[in-house]
């Protein structure tokens, strides 16, 4: 779980296809399991430019607004293990060397909840349609159908891991204003039209949606 507050830029270093090799030799079975399981991933290192954080092997970290695993660490990089299914349902699959993430720590139950609760679980992909530079910054991203339903005027939406408040919902689409907070220490102050997003909507709205479904159908 995480609050959508981003704690620091990194960047993009390596993109391999497949997984590396473990130190020690697993039996026959468990390597065939394991090379199942590889085909189509690939392996992500993040370089984390000076974050203070140190993170250990298995922890969660939102990574522009996917919830990833640490499998390891590599001098300043941060590895990370992703699975066919992310990249088909996220922007990862579209990353290259020298692309900048925003990246947070998850959440404790002291953690100070400054956005909202994001689980780190995309459920759609936006695009971007137009930025706006004026006295604020207003994008429009489009909305695609896994997200389009839970759109509310002043709800909140996450963009690539980053906790926004919904400024206007329109018929395919909705808008954001960023402050110059964000656009300062966020990678959304990078964005150009046409650039690709990580959308998670609000987790209690799709929770209250699914259990009206289920009461109504019963």
């Amino acid at each position: 779980m995480f609050t959508g507050i981003i704690e620091r830029i990194g960047t993009v270093g390596e993109v391999c296809d497949g997984r590396e090799p473990r130190q020690a030799e697993a039996p026959r079975e468990v390597d065939e399991r394991r090379a199942s399981a590889d085909a189509g991933a690939r392996r992500i290192s993040i370089v984390t430019d000076g974050w203070p954080h140190s993170p250990t092997t298995g922890e969660s970290i939102s990574v522009s607004g996917c919830c990833l695993t640490l499998v390891g660490v590599e001098r300043a990089s941060l590895l990370f293990d992703v699975i066919p299914q992310t990249l088909t349902m996220t922007t990862l699959g579209q990353w290259q060397p020298g692309q900048r993430v925003n990246l947070e720590r998850s959440a404790t139950p002291t953690t100070l909840l400054g956005g909202h609760l994001v689980q780190g679980h995309v459920d759609g992909v936006g695009r971007v349609i137009k930025i706006e530079r004026t006295q604020e910054w207003r994008v429009r991203v489009s909305a695609p159908v896994e997200v389009a339903p839970f759109l509310v005027s002043r709800g909140s939406i996450s963009i690539d891991g980053v906790s926004l408040t919904v400024a206007a919902v329109n018929e395919s689409s909705f808008d954001v204003c960023l402050i110059p907070e964000t656009v300062a220490r966020t990678t959304l102050g990078t964005l150009s039209d046409g650039d690709s997003v990580n959308l998670e909507v609000d987790a209690i709205a799709k929770l209250v949606d699914a259990s009206v479904r289920r009461a109504l159908g019963r």
